[in-house]
């Protein structure tokens, strides 16, 4: 078999955004998955967010998802009897900041989707037995309902989720930790009358010491999730009765369905290394987390969306020898950052020292009567896109700009090179973000810069936007200057006026990998 396609371990939410990506960028892939059908059991990862469906909706699947799902602007935290800390979520352009849609019904939307695409071919029931590389291409050994077989691609793309079979035979470690204390999850169609929104209770009656949180999910079903002690048996529980305690502190005494119900522990892991060779790691494959915030499938969208471009990037000829491995400086400083923000959480939420109960309770109780204290009640620090200001394809901006970077979670970040490119309206045309890739873009105000030869640029004027001023403020772009964005939405250079011409050459072989 030839190298012309790309290998995509795991047919989850993560593998299959890789291959339609690769698709947008015109790279077949071949889909191997060990499982031989879909589960549809269980909501699993819920929570999509805003900056996500942007990723969503380049492969034509934002709008869907975000009809299908429940959106939600507030999150309510409740300490016993007492509401201590309410926060709104912006309303902006586009997307909302959060939806929530199960896993099984967003995993059935990419499904079709990838259905409908030729570069995509999907084998089930193909388990991963075997990897080898060499400089040229990867080869991938699956024990499949016909036995043995070897595929071979140019790259392979492992999101077989968190007991990674690829990255066993990479023989890579997953370093970190894992909490003692268990959660029952649990999905359930009742219809409760408090409106489509967060909600998280720290010491209720019914589960004393602990907390639980609700989640709104479509079609009148509720996801929650209660802390429960180590010793917790669900079996046990549906048979003594206890199980039905805990629905009941919830939904009172409305007629509910349980329709799933499962233990978990959670752990903080990452590799060492998210891309050995032409092999890169992504999603649960290369990081696990705790899942208060929905920091693990959106950051697993994000490693899709920052593989495939570079993929698809080397495999034309117009990466350099960075670019790949800008992929595990990118991705992993994320998870890093991923990791360190959802530690705070547990650490919070489950404190495992003295010292770390008693500023929890003290924080807690003082959170009754004192806006100060509300500030330090941790219940999940919500999902945000990374920056990539560190990044060896990002022209840095000035030292003095990235000292006063803000760096806490949920902060607003300026438009450095690094972050996130800010969106707009385009006229005739919808919004400036779904756009974005699978070529680079270059935004630019009353000017117009030759394009050099090398990889695809598309000129954007932003005289041409909807609001073309307001998004030139936001960027803090004058007249002549451009803006050099990469195939997946993050600023690489802002080129100042009369720096046009030699400033693109250099932004643009920099953020290539040369």
């Amino acid at each position: 078999m030839s190298a012309e396609c790309v290998l995509v371990v795991g047919g989850g939410p993560v593998g299959l955004m890789g291959a339609l990506l690769l698709a947008r960028a015109g790279v077949p892939s071949i889909v191997l998955e060990a499982a031989p059908r879909r589960s549809a059991v269980g909501s699993r990862s819920i929570c999509v967010q805003g900056d996500v469906l942007d990723i969503l909706e380049r492969v034509g699947l934002g709008e869907r998802v975000a009809a299908a799902g429940v959106t939600w602007h507030t999150g309510r935290t409740y300490y016993r009897e007492h509401e201590v800390l309410t926060v709104r979520l912006p309303h902006r352009p586009g997307f909302p900041p959060f939806v929530n849609l199960p896993q099984t019904d967003l995993e059935r939307l990419l499904d079709e989707r990838v259905a409908a695409e030729p570069l995509i071919t999907v084998h089930l029931a193909h388990k991963v037995v075997g990897l080898s590389q060499n400089r040229d291409s990867v080869e991938v050994t699956v024990a499949a309902p016909v036995g043995e077989r070897t595929f071979r691609g140019s790259h392979c793309l492992a999101a077989d989720g968190p007991r990674s079979l690829v990255r066993q035979l990479l023989d890579l470690p997953f370093q970190g930790y894992s909490f003692r204390d268990k959660f029952l999850i649990a999905d359930i169609c009742a219809p409760l009358t408090h409106a489509a929104e967060r909600r998280f209770y720290f010491d209720p009656p019914a589960n004393p010491g602990r907390q639980v949180l609700v989640h709104p999910q479509p079609k009148g079903r509720w996801r929650i999730d209660w802390q429960v002690p180590d010793d917790f048996d669900l079996t046990e529980q549906r048979a003594n009765g206890g199980l039905e305690t805990l629905v009941r502190s919830v939904v009172g005494e409305a007629d509910y369905e349980l329709e799933w119900a499962s233990v978990y522990r959670f752990h903080q892991r990452c590799v060492p290394a998210m891309r050995i060779g032409r092999v890169l790691l992504a999603g649960d494959a290369a990081h696990v987390m705790s899942p208060f915030g929905a920091r693990g499938l959106n950051s697993g969208i994000a490693d899709a969306e920052n593989a495939a471009w570079k993929i698809a990037f080397d495999r034309a000829g117009w990466g350099g020898p960075v670019l790949l491995h800008s992929y595990d400086a990118e991705r992993r400083a994320a998870a890093r950052e991923n990791l360190r923000v959802t530690g705070e959480t547990m650490r919070f939420l489950v404190p495992r020292t003295g010292a770390e109960q008693a500023y929890r309770r003290d924080v807690l109780e003082r959170s009754v009567r004192e806006a100060a204290a509300r500030a330090k009640i941790d219940s999940g620090k919500l999902a945000e896109p990374f920056y990539y200001l560190d990044s060896p394809l990002t022209t840095p901006a000035q030292p003095t700009e990235i000292a006063a970077f803000p760096r806490d979670p949920g902060e607003a970040r300026p438009p450095l090179p690094g972050v996130l490119c800010p969106d707009a309206p385009l006229t005739g045309h919808g919004r400036l973000r779904p756009h974005f890739g699978p070529e680079f873009h270059l935004l630019t105000v009353a000017s117009r810069p030759r394009i050099p030869k090398g990889p695809p640029v598309h000129v954007q004027p932003l005289e041409e936007a909807a609001d073309g001023g307001a998004l030139a403020e936001a960027l803090r772009m004058p007249p002549g200057s451009a803006a050099l964005v990469r195939p997946d939405g993050h600023l690489a250079a802002v080129l100042r006026a009369g720096d046009l011409g030699a400033g693109l050459v250099s932004a643009l072989r920099r953020a290539t990998g040369w």
